[in-house]
């Protein structure tokens, strides 16, 4: 088994077709079908039940990524370590956050890093948090921005950066824009704009409801803050947000306190417990940072 069968493997997994996957990698289709068979073969297994229109894992080829993706994550850290003794970064660094965590301008900080470190490809990546510490710990990501929305699980450690609450973000004419906060039950009754499932926001959100034993009425669900925004501002619903919001649009929004302690908003780093060279390197520039 080589290493090159495994990207291979990694890529059309990836791609669910082989014509894609061959390009994405720039090799012959026929290539990388007689590499992936080869693998198969050793396996002793089919990875793909394939179609004409595209391949899907088999159960034995789920069970496989997980662990391909970690053995090429874990060659191209080694490979990083033997440039990192040689005095120079190199190799790859994928990075991953959720949308306006606050607290840190990560433009500025990877600008930074790429200047003082040219020879890192450095990949940006947006998603939740709940899915971004899965891919840490996958080996698929070096390092993520999060919000803290539970344990970390194995593998992964997180770095707390920062703590704030959380606020109401509502159409000035709302019946909470003057108030001095408000409570859970009083939320619950308000139709919301909310994240998808697995954003920091909406996870936390989510979960402080249940706990009271209230519905969570999100009926609008934005994967960006602008539309959140926008439709927060056309009187669509409010929006259960982290405290800093109350700099957004603070002219055409208002942010009302949530009353209690049973939501806090804590930003935090997500790593593995060994991060790779180019991973130590940003960590601590951003630590510095904050």
């Amino acid at each position: 088994m080589e290493l090159r069968q495994l990207e291979h493997f990694i890529a059309v997994a990836s791609e669910q077709h082989f014509t894609r996957a061959a390009e994405a990698l720039v090799i012959s289709q026929s290539g990388l079908s007689a590499s992936v068979r080869a693998l198969e073969h050793e396996l002793g297994t089919p990875l793909f039940t394939r179609s004409t229109r595209r391949v899907v894992l088999t159960q034995a080829g789920q069970a496989f990524l997980e662990e391909a993706r970690r053995t090429v994550a874990s060659a191209a850290a080694a490979r990083s370590a033997v440039d990192a003794v040689r005095g120079v970064l190199g190799g790859t660094l994928s990075i991953g956050t959720e949308q306006c965590l606050g607290v840190v301008d990560l433009g500025r900080e990877l600008a930074r890093f790429r200047k003082d470190h040219p020879g890192v490809e450095v990949r940006l990546g947006f998603e939740g948090s709940a899915e971004l510490v899965d891919r840490v710990a996958a080996g698929q990501m070096d390092l993520a921005m999060v919000a803290e929305c539970g344990e970390a699980p194995a593998g992964v450690r997180t770095v707390r950066l920062s703590t704030e609450s959380f606020a109401i973000l509502c159409h000035p004419e709302h019946r909470f824009a003057e108030l001095k906060g408000v409570t859970l039950d009083e939320i619950a009754a308000e139709p919301q704009v909310g994240f998808l499932p697995g954003w920091g926001a909406r996870v936390l959100a989510e979960r402080a409801f249940a706990a009271a034993g209230l519905p969570s009425r999100v009926t609008m669900e934005v994967n960006d803050v602008h539309t959140l925004l926008d439709l927060v501002g056309h009187g669509l619903g409010v929006a259960v947000v982290p405290e800093h919001f109350r700099h957004k649009r603070p002219q055409t929004l208002r942010t009302v306190p949530i009353k209690g302690d049973e939501l806090e908003w804590n930003v935090a780093i997500a790593v593995p417990e060994q991060p790779g060279p180019a991973g130590r390197v940003l960590l601590d520039q951003i630590l510095q940072a904050v």
